[in-house]
């Protein structure tokens, strides 16, 4: 028996059916079998048969556990990305997101603040993101993004960790921190003492823009001055030529035309976000650096002996900062107000605007009347504050309101717990005669200093202040000091472990300046958010972040032409004063330092531009780590948001400042959840 090979034995089978399949006529009888002939040669191999159908898939795997917790502690989350949210770009390690403004070309311009220094991937250009950043999305009209857009990757790459990825476009740095160009001495974002000889600070910290379109020129598509805040103490505000030209993506900066805003003998501090008013004029804001409602201990002593001034005596009406604390005090009520910048294209001359009050202002934003201001007050015990023009397109006179927030009854989880708005009148002023109130204070030097005692405004004359005003301000009026907390009271009853005093307590002095003489409304605009709680308005809001509007849709929701329109607002961190169980503000933690962000529906008609109502759009999505059992936030979700842009065709454009190892700028589409 001959042992066939199995190829061979399949060469015979197909020879045999071939052969079969090949006779057509009828079979003949059947012979006697013969003798077995000899094996024939090994066939060819057949043809490989086809793949048979794909099995059906097999069970989902069981989840897999948490990813693990980025430098900063935040875990990688569900994997889910939030309904409605798009991850247009991430930022380098260290930095946040700053700065996003839309041109009406559809550019969007947006920063890179405060970048760890240790950033050595380099872009397509050879630029490494190390130093504060100022950049465009260069090749994208973001105005034109599809209604389904992608999302950008969280980064996982060391390169990715230190870049700016974009979903769309790329990003193109305009400038960092110290580069020098044609016609600056010492670098954009550095800040110098008012003599110009002292370095104050060189600024890592970029933060608003504001596209101010001047006629293009030559084969440019665009051109204007685009106005940066450097938020620092000292502060700054940079002002560059840059221009697009026809056809092409990228963007220039004109290196003979870039300067610092000359904010004069005074200068200006910590200049956070802001907006363009409708008659285009870039609105900077004085957020920190200075105490807070602390003021009255502005001339006070720590325990050491040394001043409570500390280097806020870097303020620039001081030649030499090291003789800060044996010289003049520099004048903090002259700080944290939002100043104008009048005539951009030429002089950009500073105009601080007294009359929307002191405190740690985020951002202001004008309606389109011109008349109407919305301001946030980023800071815990915050509050919203209203401002409304006597003339539209003139800030420099007009009254300042606060809100007063009634939550809905029954719930008090932030997805679903709005607000009812009403607006408490504290004053009305001009810049003028509260400049004269400031002035009063700016010859107090160390000499003044009396323990228990302030030359400053206290609690007793905000107290004061109330009385006189709930009395309807009667002329001559004056209302004693209220010195009776003070009674039996140390200094020594308000230092920490380290025997520092702790400036957060009221009423550490006594004393006041206002009351027992004929009463004014000083206290309303310089000690604003005080004023606002002795007049009852809501003083809970946490970390109460940029504030905007689209004008055009606002304009055309009030003439009755377009949608419903909103003024939106960013909460970086629901806690503390909005989730204690206390006052108007008693919301839950589930959201936590996770963050959201809320709007208020346009009124039209006769209150056209006034608001009565907060409601939540989007919030934060806090978890437990398996890890630890300690709180995370999603990273496919909001971290807490600190600045939002609206689009012209309603969605948000949402950057981050929070605790993720590569902050985030997100498109949000509020009608997803609507």
């Amino acid at each position: 028996m001959i042992d066939l090979t199995k190829k061979a034995r399949l060469a015979l089978a197909i020879s045999a059916a071939i052969a079969l399949a090949a006779c057509n006529g009828d079979d003949g009888k059947d012979g006697a079998p013969g003798a077995q002939g000899p094996a024939g040669a090994q066939g060819s191999a057949g043809q490989d048969g086809s793949n048979g159908a794909d099995g059906s898939n097999g069970a989902d795997g069981s989840n897999g556990a948490d990813g693990s917790n980025g430098a900063d502690g935040q875990g990688v989350g569900s994997g889910i990305v939030t309904p409605g949210l798009t991850r247009l770009a991430t930022v380098p390690k260290g930095a946040e997101v700053t700065g996003a403004f839309i041109t009406q070309q559809g550019d969007l311009f947006f920063n890179v603040q405060h970048p760890s220094s240790a950033n050595a991937t380099a872009d397509s250009r050879g630029k490494v993101i190390n130093r504060g950043t100022v950049g465009v999305l260069s090749g994208v009209n973001i105005n034109k993004l599809p209604k389904t857009p992608i999302s950008s990757p969280v980064p996982k790459t060391e390169a990715e960790k230190e870049s700016v990825v974009a979903a769309y476009g790329e990003y193109q740095v305009l400038a960092q921190n110290g580069d020098m160009f044609n016609s600056l001495a010492r670098g954009v974002g550095t800040t110098f003492t008012s003599d110009g000889m002292i370095k104050v600070n060189e600024n890592n910290m970029p933060d608003f823009n504001g596209f101010i379109e001047v006629p293009a020129a030559g084969d440019e598509d665009v051109a204007g001055y685009l106005f940066t805040n450097w938020e620092s103490k000292m502060g700054g505000m940079s002002r560059m030529k840059v221009s697009r030209k026809t056809g092409a993506f990228e963007w220039t900066v004109d290196s003979d035309n870039v300067s610092m805003v000359d904010f004069g003998k005074y200068g200006t501090v910590a200049n956070c976000f802001g907006s363009v008013t409708p008659w285009m004029t870039p609105l900077t804001s004085e957020e920190w650096g200075g105490p807070g409602e602390s003021t009255y201990a502005w001339n006070g002593k720590k325990a050491d002996g040394s001043w409570l001034v500390g280097d806020t005596g870097l303020f620039s009406n001081y030649t030499d900062p090291a003789a800060a604390p044996t010289g003049v005090f520099p004048n903090i009520y002259r700080y944290h107000y939002i100043v104008e910048i009048a005539d951009p294209k030429g002089d950009a001359t500073p105009v601080k605007h007294y009359t929307m009050g002191r405190y740690a202002h985020e951002n202001g934003v004008v309606m389109p009347d011109g008349k109407t201001v919305y301001l946030s007050d980023d800071n815990t015990g915050g509050v919203m504050f209203k401002f409304v023009a006597d003339t539209a397109e003139d800030l420099s006179a007009g009254t300042l309101y606060a809100a007063k927030l009634v939550q809905d009854a029954g719930t008090n989880e932030p997805l679903t717990t709005g607000f009812d708005v009403s607006w408490v009148e504290l004053a009305h002023g001009t810049n003028a005669e509260i400049d004269a109130w400031i002035a009063e204070y700016d010859a107090i030097d160390a000499d003044d200093f009396t323990p228990f005692k302030s030359n400053y405004l206290t609690e007793a004359d905000s107290k004061a202040w109330a009385a006189w005003r709930a009395a309807d301000r009667p002329a001559g009026a004056k209302y004693p000091a209220i010195d009776e907390v003070y009674a039996g009271m140390s200094i020594d009853d308000h230092r920490n472990d380290q025997g520092e005093v702790q400036l957060s307590v009221a009423n550490v002095y006594g004393g006041s300046v206002t009351a027992g003489q004929e009463m004014d409304d000083r206290v309303a605009f310089m000690e604003s958010r005080r004023a606002a709680r002795e007049a009852g308005a809501t003083a809970e809001f946490r970390k109460l972040e940029g504030i905007q509007i689209n004008q055009e849709r606002a304009q055309a929701w009030v003439e009755g032409n377009g949608e419903q329109a909103y003024v939106y607002f960013a909460i970086a961190d629901l806690a503390r004063t909005m989730t204690d169980g206390k006052g108007d503000i008693q919301l839950s933690t589930r959201v936590g330092a996770c963050g959201g962000i809320y709007r208020m529906p346009l009124l039209k008609g006769a209150d056209a531009y006034d608001v009565n109502r907060i409601e939540p759009v989007v919030m934060g999505s806090n978890f437990r780590s398996t890890l630890d059992g300690s709180e995370r936030c999603d990273v496919n979700g909001l971290v807490q948001p600190d600045n939002v842009i609206v689009m012209k065709d309603g969605r948000l454009i949402i950057g981050e400042d929070g605790m993720a190892a590569n902050n985030q700028m997100w498109l949000y589409n509020p009608k997803v959840n609507d």
